[in-house]
């Protein structure tokens, strides 16, 4: 069956029901909330996006993110969660990912009991089935649906298929959590979290698409795409500045380029060699 065609069955299936959509503005949860509003048109059931404030979050996602729920035709519900001091997560544990979603999930799932429903959908696609996400055991535990990944959308496939519905989160970025930029077993404080978004923010107004700020104490090791290393360099005098303002005293260039979940190669690399 056509992948389109069957996310778009399902979608249908779960408007049977109101719905609560875990939505935090990247084109995962917006292709998902989008589907899900355009299936609740017909059968006149209501669409929740669960929009969470968390400081574990890059600055200016939540109000973008509800504007762009609303502008949907969700309505929007924003949850305050402090995860440092409610998840156990302090010193970046291994399976932060799997406590940060089992907590933040825990929170939705009682909005959704509020709500008077049970169905909840998130974001996860079929690329996320392959690289480590811990996260996605404590989705599956709280029994929370991701119609994305079921019917075999890739983040490539999703991003095409957001864009042929007109949305801006098509070519967005991707925002993950502030704590991908440290190591595991890094003290986490939302001074050290806010000092790293701080630095990419400077580096995204610089023009740089890609970036992320990796932080080993005052040291720390930029990640741009391959492409943007000769305009970084060429600007290489105000970042340095600007980088140790912020309170580093060593700023690194990273020569393998951009990649997501470049803190995570040691445990990729332990579970192919368990293969």
């Amino acid at each position: 069956m056509n992948k389109y065609i069957k996310l778009r069955e399902q979608m249908e299936q779960f408007a049977a029901a109101d719905v609560v959509v875990a939505f935090s503005g990247g084109v995962d949860s917006s292709l998902l909330l989008k589907m899900a509003c355009e299936a609740a048109e017909k059968t006149g059931k209501k669409v929740y996006a669960a929009v969470v404030h968390t400081m574990l979050h890059p600055a200016g996602e939540l109000e973008a993110a509800k504007e762009a729920a609303a502008k949907m035709g969700a309505e929007p519900c924003a949850l305050y969660i402090d995860e440092l001091k409610e998840a156990g997560i302090e010193n970046n544990p291994e399976d932060r990912c799997y406590r940060c979603k089992k907590h933040l999930f825990q929170k939705i799932r009682e909005l959704a009991s509020e709500k008077g429903t049970s169905v909840i959908l998130e974001g996860t696609n079929e690329d996320d089935l392959h690289v480590y996400r811990p996260g996605i055991r404590a989705v599956r535990e709280l029994k929370i649906y991701s119609p994305l990944a079921d019917a075999g959308f890739s983040k490539e496939e999703v991003r095409a298929l957001a864009g042929e519905y007109g949305l801006e989160a098509s070519s967005k970025p991707s925002m993950p959590c502030l704590a991908t930029r440290f190591p595991y077993g890094a003290r986490l404080t939302y001074d050290k979290l806010h000092q790293a978004d701080q630095g990419e923010i400077f580096l995204r107004n610089l023009g740089f698409k890609n970036v992320r700020i990796r932080v080993y104490g005052d040291l720390v090791r930029l990640e741009i795409d391959k492409e943007e290393m000769g305009g970084l360099i060429a600007q290489k005098e105000k970042i340095i500045e600007y980088l140790k303002k912020l309170g580093y005293s060593y700023i690194t260039l990273d020569l393998e380029g951009f990649r997501s979940g470049s803190m995570d190669i040691h445990i990729n690399q332990e579970k192919e060699g368990r293969k």
